[in-house]
């Protein structure tokens, strides 16, 4: 394991790695320091690529990038891209990625969420980008990410009124998979990242890059088909199906 952590807890298990934003005093607000660690993470799973979990302590998600560190940015800090260029290494993980948000998701925390492949949410979970409000924008991803999501619309709703979307309105605009009881929402979160470990791993991550890929892309699609058709993992897989069913398809 990478560390020491000072603003994550970190599980690493065999096919996954489970990540708690754990800032307790500020709301679990991305901090310089989370981003470096989150970077540090994304190489973790670069390296051996495993599914991804990201959650909040305490009944927080992430309240939003650390205020007291944005007032003291300027243009230079900003042409960085400090937030946007972690969260687009976050989508172009390998693997599939999950937030299991509860409570506020708010700012720069709310494009992290947006930023993982699925969402999974709590009875409390709201997501709202502020940023106007405070004489910025979101400009972590979420002006062309969240459109992208939830659909032009409402997304303007969000970025430009102050819109937040509670977790029934995450739902019903299909932001989120499912809203669970905090209670249990990791254990639904690990279910979820359960069923994806169960198919191929190869599978899955040319069927992301397929998905990410943009426009119309036939070729891309074949050539993914194309590698899988000739892997042992598709044999073995078709195989295991049609003993199950007595050799009908």
């Amino acid at each position: 394991m990478s560390g020491p952590w000072e603003t994550l807890l970190v599980d690493e298990r065999t096919d996954r790695v489970v990540v708690t934003l754990h800032r307790p005093q500020a709301r679990n607000a991305i901090s310089a320091r989370m981003i470096d660690e989150l970077h540090d993470v994304c190489a973790l799973v670069e390296r051996d690529p495993r599914l991804l979990l990201l959650a909040g302590h305490g009944g927080v998600f992430a309240g939003g990038a650390d205020i007291g560190e944005l007032l003291h940015r300027g243009h230079d800090e900003a042409l960085q891209g400090i937030n946007s260029r972690l969260f687009e290494r976050i989508r172009r993980l390998p693997m599939p990625t999950v937030a299991a948000v509860d409570g506020w998701a708010l700012g720069g925390g709310a494009e992290l969420a947006y930023a993982c492949d699925i969402r999974i949410a709590g009875p409390d979970a709201v997501f709202g980008n502020p940023e106007p409000a405070l004489g910025i924008l979101a400009a972590a991803g979420a002006c062309w990410r969240l459109p992208e999501l939830i659909g032009a619309s409402l997304a303007k709703q969000v970025l430009l009124a102050g819109r937040t979307l509670d977790a029934p309105t995450a739902l019903a605009a299909g932001l989120v998979i499912d809203v669970v009881p905090a209670p249990v929402l990791l254990d639904r979160a690990h279910a979820l990242l359960d069923r994806m470990a169960r198919s191929s791993a190869t599978a899955l991550r040319l069927t992301k890059l397929v998905v990410d890929a943009p426009g119309a892309h036939p070729l891309a699609d074949d050539l993914a088909q194309a590698v899988l058709f000739e892997g042992s993992d598709k044999h073995e897989r078709m195989t295991r199906f049609l003993a199950k069913k007595g050799g009908m398809t």
